[in-house]
């Protein structure tokens, strides 16, 4: 819906409110035209149901409203007599009808210092589950969000099984897109194959300010823009989905080419506008290489020893040597310690190890064939206001862009490019883009992939690990499956990663302490 539409769908829910509720108000001793104004018709009936005025702000979050919504109804209808649980199964199940229905029908009348304590367990428990569902709605929205490290392409700085908080006021919090969906769920309802939401209706983009831009060598977080699979690693095979902006699949890379930046990638090394990118000391960049060795090496004990990152995997080819598929500098220095290397290849492609590494064609933007993974550009990134002049050569780099990010009809005849219908041999970006890619250079699908990441994607910014598991150890030794050193870690930044979870129990422990202390300080007192 555009913003125009949501206007209007905005008054009409004025009206429909106004002439539900009118008498009600006027029953409650308010003027009849207080409930007819917007927002302050909100605020008024706050009061009416003797509620703080910042709930009228939690009706116009989504997601959030769809829960307090139906609460205004009922804790109307229970100002005015009606708190039987018939009533309030009315008052839901009717959409609010049931309000205007009693605003013209009912013999009702305002009771203004009813008790807004429950009468029963069962309202307290509600009314408890409700509270914390809508605070853990807006603070997983707007503040902190976890995440969970799915695949190996940030190896070395975030591990498979890591847990993560990710911030959203870093770079803004965008508000939600997705108007109705299940508060706190991604796109699948947990444990089934169902959608967690409605596409229609759908808000615009907007996105709260920040208190910093994306920047090189950042871990972001963002939606994957090309995502159409029905559920994140679901086996089953599904026709695919055209997904809402906020309910595409999570991924999780290194911003390295940021808005009108040009990108080149040149045996695996990133050149912004023909410099190298200088990465902080916590990127640990790895490729795929091809050991050729005699026979004598032995890898299992190597990896044991954990000289070599534990993250390598490898394949044993007699013929060719081994093939390990996410090594480091570091790794390679110390495999060249051993007599039983010949030698080493970095990035083997099909000349170096047929059908096992076989050359990828699909790199974007698919017209260049001589480019690759590690060799590709130059990229020109679009920046927001940008106006590029469009040619043949660069179209299929920035039509995804112009079609289904900026939402434009593009089409191309008799070697004429037309924008909206209208001929023209240039364009204005409408936002900032972002290329994003894996430390994991050679088993990453990134923008190498897919190409750009639009600003609208962008959901936040990793801070730090709050629990990780090793997906190799299994849960009877759950001990052990718990990697210690990494528990309350930071993510982003410079210097050695430290764990700050001592500092989290102590804290932990003495707030538990102290909590303990007062109760029974509290109990005590109350003997006297």
């Amino acid at each position: 819906m555009t913003i125009a539409q949501w206007f209007i769908f905005f008054l009409l829910i004025q009206v429909i409110h106004f002439i539900g509720t009118w008498k009600l108000y006027v029953k409650a001793g308010r003027k009849a035209w207080e409930a007819a104004v917007p927002v302050y018709n909100g605020v008024v009936l706050m009061k009416i149901i003797n509620r703080p005025w910042w709930w009228v702000i939690l009706l116009f979050i989504p997601i959030v409203n769809l829960i307090m919504i139906p609460v205004v109804w009922v804790e109307t209808l229970r100002s005015f007599g009606k708190k039987s649980t018939v009533d309030t199964i009315l008052g839901v199940l009717t959409l609010g009808l049931y309000v205007a229905y009693i605003n013209y029908v009912g013999d009702v009348h305002y009771r203004e210092n009813r008790s807004l304590k429950p009468e029963t367990e069962s309202g307290e428990f509600v009314n408890s589950i409700l509270f914390a569902v809508v605070v853990a709605t807006v603070i997983h929205t707007y503040a902190i969000q976890p995440y969970t490290i799915p695949t190996s392409s940030l190896e070395k700085t975030l591990m498979v099984g890591d847990f993560l908080f990710v911030s959203k006021f870093h770079y803004g919090a965008r508000t939600p897109m997705t108007t109705v969906a299940l508060p706190m769920v991604h796109d699948t309802i947990p444990y089934t194959s169902k959608k967690s939401y409605l596409s229609e209706p759908h808000l615009p983009y907007f996105r709260l300010p920040g208190f910093q831009k994306v920047q090189h060598n950042d871990i972001v977080v963002f939606n994957w823009p090309v995502d159409t699979i029905y559920k994140f690693n679901d086996p089953v095979k599904r026709p695919g989905v055209i997904k809402p902006i906020d309910k595409k699949t999570n991924y999780v890379k290194r911003a390295v080419g940021l808005p009108g930046e040009n990108l080149s990638v040149r045996d695996g090394i990133v050149f912004i506008n023909d410099k190298e990118l200088q990465l902080n000391d916590r990127a640990k960049i790895q490729y795929s290489y091809l050991v050729e060795t005699d026979g004598t090496l032995d890898l299992r004990a190597i990896i044991k020893d954990r000289k070599i990152s534990d993250f390598v995997t490898y394949v044993e080819r007699p013929q060719y040597g081994v093939y390990f598929r996410s090594l480091t500098d570091a790794d390679i220095q110390y495999l060249k310690t051993f007599s039983g290397v010949k030698a080493i290849h970095k990035s083997p492609g099909e000349k170096e190890l047929p059908s096992l590494r076989p050359v990828k064609n699909y790199i974007f933007p698919y017209n260049q064939p001589m480019w690759t993974e590690n060799n590709l550009g130059p990229i020109h990134i679009p920046a927001k206001g940008e106006n590029i002049i469009l040619t043949e050569e660069n179209l299929p780099m920035y039509k995804r862009v112009i079609r289904v990010y900026e939402g434009n009809v593009l089409d191309v005849k008799d070697g004429q490019i037309y924008i909206n219908g209208q001929a023209t041999n240039q364009y204005t970006f409408k936002q900032d883009y972002y290329f994003m890619m894996g430390d994991n250079r050679d088993n990453s699908e990134d923008s190498r992939i897919w190409g750009f990441v639009p600003e609208d994607h962008i959901v936040g910014k990793p801070v730090f690990v709050w629990m990780s598991l090793d997906q190799a150890i299994p849960w009877s030794k759950a001990f052990d499956k718990i990697r210690w050193e990494r528990m309350f870690i930071t993510v982003n930044g410079n210097g050695e990663q430290v764990s700050y979870f001592p500092y989290f129990a102590v804290i932990l422990v003495g707030w538990g302490g102290y909590s303990l202390y007062k109760r029974r300080k509290e109990k005590k007192n109350s003997k006297f």
